[in-house]
């Protein structure tokens, strides 16, 4: 069976979060090298309590990408324009389960009159934004103490879009 794509609903919580937590621990050891104090830091707000507000908060927009009925991917978009989160679990990356969530996303950005997604990638995704048109802007460091890539990709505006929503600041602090 293929991949669907989906809006993420509050009971997705649990299954969104796995994900969130499998793709951090197994593909991003590049980034937090099994350093306890690193992992613990960046997983310590991937909980389904507040994966489920993020999933809820009208202020996100977010897909889950489900195989055989299980969650095997998650993004989250902000209406600033910001893509929080973009994770796929390891057995599903390279199937183009990332691809479908990057392009559900930036559809909404889109709709939303957003012309400029930005976000901050681990080492295992500098590669895959870069494929997808995103621009590398530079290194930082998160608030979770990880080097990150800083990306930016301007959009193409749509040609029926007629003046989305007002980009407000979101500083939800998903990742």
């Amino acid at each position: 069976m293929g991949i669907q794509i989906r809006s993420a609903a509050p009971e997705d919580a649990v299954a969104a979060c796995s994900v969130l937590r499998r793709s951090i621990e197994e593909c991003c050891v590049e980034d937090h090298q099994n350093n306890r104090e690193k992992l613990a830091a960046w997983l310590g707000n991937k909980t389904p309590q507040n994966v489920a507000g993020w999933l809820s908060s009208p202020m996100n927009y977010t897909l889950v990408a489900e195989r055989d009925g299980e969650v095997v991917g998650v993004a989250l978009l902000t209406q600033a324009g910001k893509l929080s989160l973009c994770y796929v679990l390891p057995e599903a990356q390279h199937g183009g389960v990332g691809k479908a969530l990057l392009d559900g996303v930036e559809a909404k950005a889109r709709d939303w009159g957003i012309g400029v997604v930005k976000l901050h990638s681990t080492s295992a995704g500098r590669d895959f934004y870069a494929r997808n048109g995103y621009t590398f802007a530079g290194k930082e460091k998160t608030c979770f103490g990880i080097d990150s890539d800083f990306f930016w990709k301007q959009l193409d505006a749509r040609p029926d879009a007629g003046g989305g929503a007002a980009k407000r600041f979101c500083n939800c602090g998903v990742k």
